[in-house]
């Protein structure tokens, strides 16, 4: 079915009805990940630049941040809970992937859930009052799915135990990884109405989310040997709130 990987990503990655028969295997979720990026990244605005002029700037980033959280089952939120539960304490690989495996939630997790959110609220509710900000969430959550689908490329190390891990393993290519950059950038500048100031800060908000996804990765790389589909998740969430953040201090 020709439109079967972008199906698969929306499958996974959003509460979207997708036939099963549509999505069978998951080879197209890392792929395919960008444009579903796009996609809510498009709802997601419209709803907080909805909320900024019906009701004010905070509640619009509340329910941009919200709709985000609904419509992707917060799968990416419970992610970063989990990466954050492993990742923070000190305690040796096995039992680290071990705590993420568990259903629960502790208190690394439960502090870095909230931290992170604030700051996309509020780093948000800062663009909403500027000048052209709203594009700052689009991009956000488009960018934040590009890092995600990094951990596909080939000789990306799977940590012992991952599931989806190893079933989106080798899913993505170094040229389709460029290329989904670089249509992502032609989108920005094409959002931003060929201003060429604009363009560049929003560029380079989306460069810092990717660098901090790359943090988190090697963090998670050295500690935990490799990608979880939690630290997916985590990479996501991250790249998310330094896109906002970096976005929020240039245009602000």
């Amino acid at each position: 079915m020709r439109w079967t990987g972008p199906l698969e990503s929306a499958a996974l990655l959003t509460v979207l009805p997708v036939p099963p028969r549509a999505a069978a295997t998951t080879r197209g979720v890392l792929p395919w990940a960008p444009l579903v990026g796009v996609v809510l990244g498009g709802i997601a605005t419209g709803v907080a630049v909805l909320g900024a002029r019906w009701i004010s700037p905070l509640t619009g980033a509340v329910l941009g941040i919200a709709v985000l959280a609904v419509l992707t089952r917060a799968l990416h939120l419970d992610g970063l809970a989990d990466t954050a539960d492993g990742l923070g304490p000190l305690r040796g690989r096995e039992r680290a992937l071990q705590v993420m495996h568990q259903s629960d939630i502790g208190p690394f997790g439960v502090v870095t859930l909230v931290l992170i959110l604030l700051l996309q609220v509020a780093c948000l509710a800062e663009l909403l009052t500027a000048d052209r900000g709203w594009l700052g969430l689009w991009v956000a959550v488009a960018v934040s799915r590009l890092a995600m689908a990094r951990t596909g490329l080939p000789r990306v190390a799977m940590a012992e135990g991952s599931s989806l891990g190893r079933l989106v393993a080798d899913t993505v290519s170094a040229p389709w990884l460029t290329a989904c950059g670089l249509v992502l950038v032609g989108l920005v500048v094409a959002g931003t109405g060929g201003d060429p100031a604009l363009a560049g800060r929003l560029v380079g908000a989306a460069a810092a989310g990717l660098l901090a996804a790359e943090l988190l990765y090697r963090r998670a790389r050295a500690r935990l040997g490799g990608v979880t589909g939690d630290v997916m998740g985590a990479m996501g969430e991250t790249a998310t709130a330094a896109v906002l953040l970096a976005a929020a201090v240039v245009l602000g």
